[in-house]
């Protein structure tokens, strides 16, 4: 699973590179959530019985463009057309441009309700179908995650598991200082939630909170850094906007290959 993750990171510092495109940082926060989504958990075997993905935090698209590129859901030319004049993909996801990308995304606080519709739907038609939704932490500062969060309990959505990348860094600052949301284990739990809390940057620890057995919607907080992997780049709000130059990404790829030597 760490050499999976350390694959989609370069592909996002490669993707980022041709396009000169930001949000570096928080692409490379939730790529351990993803890798271990896409490689240990989701169900995709069977296209019309799969588990459903939501990523809300679309501005994070480009770690959701290169892990369906590594796990062989998006080619090599689709990904690279990323955020390029008549290109493939877009800089947030367009549910139009790959069968495994489930909403047309970017304005947040609007994967949890989509998410709640269609997990609903999967309970009315009997299914056994599992949705999940990746959410940022500035983004649980919106009004509609909230209104979210109290109907999902009421409507008894088990098969609903929500992460929240808990990296403490939105576009302007530290989240908990420009609109504080903790203790938010808390305030989940008090709307009914089965909550876990994990370090979001070990598969092992995510994989056990999804097998958690509960009859409540599950929320998992993901403690995670900015820009992890890329030492110069981790908890560093600017990567939240620069872009990777050819020596920029040179030397990430450096430190990227030596910790994936060292293993």
């Amino acid at each position: 699973m760490k050499q999976i993750a350390t694959n989609i990171r370069k592909n996002i510092l490669h993707i980022a590179n041709l396009a000169g495109s930001p949000h570096v940082g928080s692409a490379l926060s939730c790529t351990d959530i993803l890798a271990t989504l896409y490689f240990e958990i989701l169900n995709l075997e069977e296209y019309e019985n799969r588990d459903y993905f939501i990523l809300s935090k679309a501005h994070s698209a480009m770690a959701l463009y290169a892990t369906l590129y590594e796990k062989g859901l998006l080619s090599k030319e689709e990904m690279e057309g990323y955020y390029q004049n008549g290109g493939t993909l877009p800089a947030h996801t367009d549910r139009l441009t790959n069968p495994y990308i489930e909403i047309s995304a970017g304005s947040l606080g609007h994967g949890l309700p989509i998410s709640l519709g269609v997990a609903h739907a999967l309970k009315l038609k009997s299914s056994d179908r599992q949705v999940y939704v990746l959410m940022g932490d500035g983004e649980s500062q919106e009004g509609s995650v909230w209104e979210a969060a109290m109907l999902a309990p009421h409507l008894k959505l088990d098969n609903l598991t929500v992460f929240i990348d808990r990296n403490n860094l939105q576009g302007y600052g530290r989240a908990d200082e420009i609109l504080s949301y903790e203790p938010i284990d808390k305030k989940f739990e008090a709307f009914n939630w089965k909550v876990l809390r994990v370090d979001g940057h070990d598969s092992q620890a995510i994989k056990e909170a999804v097998e958690v057995q509960s009859d409540k919607p599950k929320m998992i907080i993901c403690d995670t850094t900015k820009g992890k992997g890329v030492s110069f780049m981790e908890d560093e709000l600017i990567w939240h906007y620069f872009v990777v130059t050819d020596e920029i990404k040179k030397k990430a790829f450096a430190e990227l290959e030596e910790v994936s030597s060292e293993k």
